[in-house]
């Protein structure tokens, strides 16, 4: 791989950035110094150090994320703010998008990433990936909805969902869904059918990967290894 290209795709510098930089010495490859960034590198073997940083090679980036109200599920839009705008600019530059969606005004745990094929397995109706959503409904929810959401529940629309697992809180105003598909408005629509409203959604839950409780909305951080396993796992990967 050519070093400009290695340190462009990092996000770190554009490729022109970098060559201007390399002509002043920023640019170290086994800590030489070279000003030619159109050399070939391994960089999973050479030590590239740009600017005093070493930089390591990620082909793939995979992304936790506490999503904030107002922010919609995309990686851009001409009326709200995506959520790749709470990203750094470095990895902004990654070209990371949301694996899946979330309501603009739902909040919580989004997977990001840069991993087309993975991302796409991971939302295949197939892989049956679990997610869990915590809820508050305007109204107690109904006895007898448990049974009905392990059954199926069906939409206004006629759509007929798949099994779910409803846990509801001893108030019943709210509680936690376990879904393994995600269409529009899934939870709100399914609250709806009820003859409820949903006045809170948080994603909490995804492919049993549980949101950070660290992160402050808006905030994110690298999966760590183990997470990162378990979503290929669930990914059939």
């Amino acid at each position: 791989m050519r070093i400009d290209k290695f340190i462009s795709e990092l996000g770190v510098a554009s490729r022109k950035e970098a060559a201007s930089l390399a002509k002043k010495g920023a640019v170290t490859v086994n800590g030489v110094a070279v000003k030619d960034l159109s050399k070939h590198i391994d960089p999973n073997k050479d030590k590239v150090v740009f600017l005093g940083r070493e930089l390591t090679y990620e082909r793939f980036v995979w992304i936790m994320l506490n999503k904030p109200e107002g922010y919609v599920s995309a990686t851009e839009d001409t009326k709200l703010p995506p959520v790749t705008d709470l990203l750094s600019a470095e990895l902004r530059a990654r070209g990371l998008f949301p694996v899946g969606r979330l309501d603009k005004d739902t909040l919580g745990l989004m997977i990001l990433t840069n991993d087309g094929e993975r991302a796409h397995r991971l939302l295949s109706p197939k892989r049956h990936v679990s997610k869990k959503y915590r809820f508050l409904a305007a109204e107690p929810i109904p006895s007898g909805a448990e049974k009905l959401f392990s059954e199926g529940v069906t939409l206004k629309d006629g759509y007929e969902c798949k099994p779910a697992i409803l846990e509801c809180d001893e108030d019943r105003l709210g509680g936690v869904i376990t879904l393994t598909e995600g269409k529009y408005h899934q939870i709100k629509r399914m609250i709806a059918s009820l003859g409820n409203k949903v006045v809170y959604l948080e994603r909490i839950e995804f492919a049993e990967i549980p949101l950070d409780k660290s992160l402050a909305r808006g905030e994110s951080r690298p999966l760590t290894e183990d997470e990162l396993a378990k979503l290929l796992s669930a990914a059939d990967l």
